[in-house]
């Protein structure tokens, strides 16, 4: 039972070890990557290096795949050179096993230890991250190592024996435990890697193994699909593409299996780096095959995956790329972009809603309620989104950049529930009843809906550019929107002694409209605050400063 709970525990840590340097690779150098790819698309041959080089760094053609899909998906790359970066991709997840297949015994402590004492010494750097790459280097060194040595004994037992030799003879059931055991483990390296293990501590043998690494290449080719399944068409299509290239290869390598074993054994016959050397072989063929067909093949996915209908343009997020998840600062970028569309809703409606207050338009008071359905499901996409990147790879810098993203989307999404809310009241005070506000009353909430407008613009700049400047104008507005808020109520409370009909019909919503722009007015300022925070220069409370000033009169007096 121990030796079981030691293959077992070699295991989990073996794909820890891999999703460890995964992301650490992608929050250092996700951008970059990401830049490769974007500048591969001008031939077959470079989106092929491309996709070979960035997936040698990241130890995952499913994250390859996600960025890769996440270009087509947004039209910024075509489907056969993305194609072209997958096929690369398999081939630099085979050059890594290559690598972690060699004696690196002697690596593991000093990658461990070196890594440890940067990543705590320097956590929110750059350096930090790079160490936290090095410990997961260290950790899949163990892994493998303590898979091995706990394997020994283990293949003795008589019951493993039967257990495993029932693999044998069934290409078909091997090929499904490799792609299940790769799901499983996220991780088709990780699969190849213990399958290479296995056979050199004599658990399986060397047929069995070659049959599960070609099932975990089919593994591996579901997780694209799988980790894509969010995308639209255009996205899906990378990874569909790749599955089917990689279900021919395995139909392909069947039969071949004997003369390819063979020939392979006359390069290496150990039994461990013939398994190592098969996987790499396997993805180097299927590239020489289907690379120079990877436009009829986008031409051929395209007709099988269709495009969707088209849906409404405000219904759908455009801009939270899945696979940036992993890269903070692409995927705040991301979310900032989303938020500004918030803004943009935000914006139209507002400017809708004078019209409704003036004109009694019941037809575009509907349509600012719907755009409020809008804006509620953008902010929850963007919550969500924001709550899967890891605040511990967030430094200062961006962890309030995550804040503010959050902060921003939350005050918009409470402007549009007011803007609703007033809308509600309107038709139910003021369009059924056809009721209208005085001349003095419609110039009172013009001039307060003009001025709102002012501040939404302007805070709509501050949370693009975050300067100090603006932010101090922005935090002005509301003092001077409370200044105008005052005169137009006590304005109303003049035409209501003055007997003014119109004023009289429409005071509940009247007085109720200043109060909810007053309420609007304070969402959009309060942007402002982390910034002036942050700078130092925000000003003490208001309460505060009042009794300090009439505590100094007092003193004078």
């Amino acid at each position: 039972m121990q030796t079981l709970l030691s293959i077992l525990s070699g295991v989990a840590l073996l794909v820890w070890g891999t999703h460890i340097v995964r992301s650490g690779v992608l929050r250092v150098f996700g951008g970059n990557l990401r830049a490769i790819l974007a500048e591969s698309v001008s031939n077959r041959g470079r989106a092929f290096l491309a996709g070979l080089g960035v997936t040698a760094l990241v130890q995952s053609s499913s994250a390859t795949a996600l960025i890769a899909s996440s270009f087509v998906s947004r039209g910024l790359m075509a489907l056969a050179p993305a194609l072209a970066i997958m096929l690369g991709a398999d081939v630099g997840t085979s050059l890594v096993a290559q690598l972690f297949s060699f004696d690196l015994s002697w690596l593991a402590p000093v990658a461990i230890m070196g890594g440890v004492i940067l990543h705590l010494s320097r956590k929110a750097t750059r350096a930090g991250q790079i160490g936290r790459i090095a410990i997961g280097v260290g950790l899949i060194i163990v892994a493998l190592q303590t898979i091995l040595s706990a394997a020994r004994p283990f293949t003795q037992a008589a019951g493993v024996k039967v257990i495993f030799a029932s693999l044998t003879g069934d290409v078909m059931l091997d090929l499904l435990i490799g792609a299940l055991f790769a799901v499983m483990a996220w991780s088709s390296l990780a699969v190849v890697l213990l399958t290479a293990a296995f056979v050199a501590s004599g658990l399986i043998g060397l047929k069995v193994a070659l049959f599960l690494v070609l099932g975990a290449n089919l593994g591996s080719g579901l997780l694209g699909v799988l980790a894509t399944a969010g995308a639209n068409p255009a996205g899906r299509r990378v990874a569909i593409g790749n599955l089917a290239f990689k279900a021919a290869g395995c139909l392909l390598m069947v039969p071949l299996m004997p003369t390819v074993e063979g020939l392979l054994a006359l390069f290496d016959p150990d039994p461990q780096r013939l398994v190592v050397n098969f996987h790499t072989a396997f993805n180097v063929l299927l590239a020489a095959t289907f690379l120079f067909f990877t436009v009829p093949a986008a031409r051929l996915i395209t007709r099988l995956v269709p495009d969707e209908a088209a849906k409404s343009a405000g219904s759908r997020t455009k801009n939270l790329d899945p696979g940036a998840l992993e890269t903070p600062v692409l995927a705040l970028a991301n979310a900032s972009r989303e938020a500004l569309r918030i803004g943009d809703i935000v914006e139209e409606m507002l400017g809708n809603l004078v019209r409704v207050l003036k004109e009694n338009d019941g037809k575009l008071a509907r349509e600012i309620k719907k755009k409020d359905d809008e804006v509620d499901e953008l902010y929850t996409a963007i919550k969500f989104y924001l709550t899967q990147v890891s605040r511990e790879a967030l430094d200062e810098r961006e962890s309030r950049r995550w804040a503010e993203i959050m902060s921003f989307t939350i005050n918009l999404e409470h402007v549009g529930d007011i803007i609703e809310h007033i809308v509600d009241d309107a038709e139910d005070k003021k369009i059924s009843k056809g009721r209208s506000f005085s001349a003095a009353g419609m110039q009172e909430i013009e001039e307060l809906h003009g001025r709102l407008m002012t501040t939404l613009r302007l805070a709509l700049n501050v949370f693009l550019h975050g300067d100090l400047k603006t932010a101090q104008m922005l935090l002005a507005q509301k003092v001077e929107f409370r200044d105008l808020e005052r005169r137009g109520r006590a304005a109303h409370l003049d035409r209501l002694l003055g007997q003014t009909a119109q004023s009289i019909e429409t005071s509940s919503l009247h007085l109720d409209i200043i109060n909810d722009f007053k309420r609007i007015n304070s969402h959009f300022c309060a942007l402002a605050y982390p910034i002036l925070e942050a700078a130092g220069v925000l000003a003490p409370s208001r309460l505060r400063e009042d009794v300090a000033n009439g505590a100094a009169r007092n003193g004078h007096a």
